[in-house]
């Protein structure tokens, strides 16, 4: 019978969400603090001979997505070729990438003819100051503008920006109104506890207040049909060419259909970005273990994933949150 990576609840895992490095050229204050981070050794990440075998092991157990993430995935090293060779994976349907719009011309074009459309982009300011509060660094021109090479290369591109009552606010209406004219997504986040600092404050701005306000602002807002498995809830206004949605990513109200697993670039397998890593697949690797060893510690971990976000927060209750620059988002 062919092994299959379905947890106690039915779900089935079909999504991988690749981190490649925990390093990043930005210090966006939700991810990590401005100084001091400790970034991990070379030695301790995964090779891209160790990344490539072990999404091969994934794709046999039925994962039909990946997603490479970060920190920032280009920032690393030889990142293109490892892309070239996961694309020759026969058994994947399709891969996509996250970024902060650290992409060169040159990337845009070799990551368009492997056949790759979908890119996500973090932007969670449109005015330029904000951008630098947000980010500490005077990048939003260069990213601004890989957003409209992607768009006018003919990817799909979505836009995530994590809400924060205290900082870009003003930035939410410009948002919505850049999808008139674009056919780009919009993805409104609430904030989550993964910035490194062993700080955060429940966000006021909630998935409930980010629909309230936008609606007030634009009362033609229209529903539209989500996509299988989708984090977030999405809208349009008639007449515009892109859409717009929101993720409770702290709420966490799709839990439910979870169909993600995650991989960080140090090896940590986890069934939810809230719980702790169930698994270190880098040292079953390098402990000379057997592909049925490692798939035997897979499934084992898959089995046991929580129910939603907040039953696996209670088994990682009293460890100090990494960032998301670890975690891979």
């Amino acid at each position: 019978m062919k092994k299959e990576l379905i947890d106690r609840y039915g779900r089935k895992l079909d999504y991988l969400r690749l981190s490649v490095t925990d390093r990043c050229n930005f210090r966006c204050y939700y991810c990590m603090p401005e100084e001091g981070m400790d970034f991990v050794q070379r030695k301790e990440l995964l090779s891209y001979e160790e990344l490539d075998y072990l999404t091969g092991v994934f794709v046999r157990l039925g994962v039909r997505k990946i997603r490479i993430t970060g920190g920032e995935p280009f920032v690393r090293n030889g990142i293109m070729d490892f892309i070239t060779t996961l694309a020759k994976n026969q058994g994947l349907r399709e891969i996509t990438l996250t970024s902060n719009g650290s992409i060169t011309d040159s990337q845009i074009q070799q990551l368009y003819q492997l056949g790759i459309r979908k890119i996500n982009i973090s932007l969670d300011a449109l005015d330029k100051q904000r951008f630098f509060e947000i980010t500490r660094r005077d990048k939003f021109d260069e990213v601004f503008q890989c957003i409209l090479t992607l768009l006018k290369k003919g990817f799909s591109v979505k836009l995530n920006c994590v809400v924060d009552g205290k900082k870009n606010i003003a930035d939410i209406v410009p948002f919505v109104q850049l999808t008139e004219n674009h056919p780009l997504s919009v993805r409104f986040l609430e904030e989550m506890p993964f910035n490194g600092t062993g700080k955060f404050e429940v966000p006021e701005w909630n998935h409930l207040a980010l629909y309230d306000y936008i609606a007030a602002h634009f009362p033609t807002i229209q529903k539209v049909l989500d996509e299988k498995n989708s984090t977030s809830v999405n809208y349009q206004i008639p007449g515009y060419q892109g859409t717009f949605g929101i993720i409770p990513a702290f709420s966490r109200t799709f839990c439910g259909t979870c169909n993600r697993i995650r991989l960080s670039a140090t090896g940590e397998l986890r069934t939810c970005l809230y719980g702790p890593p169930v698994a270190n697949l880098r040292d079953v690797l390098r402990s000379g273990a057997s592909e049925e060893s490692l798939v035997s510690e897979i499934l084992d971990a898959v089995a046991k994933k929580e129910k939603d976000g907040f039953k696996a927060e209670e088994l990682n209750a009293k460890t100090p949150k990494k960032s998301m620059s670890f975690l891979g988002g």
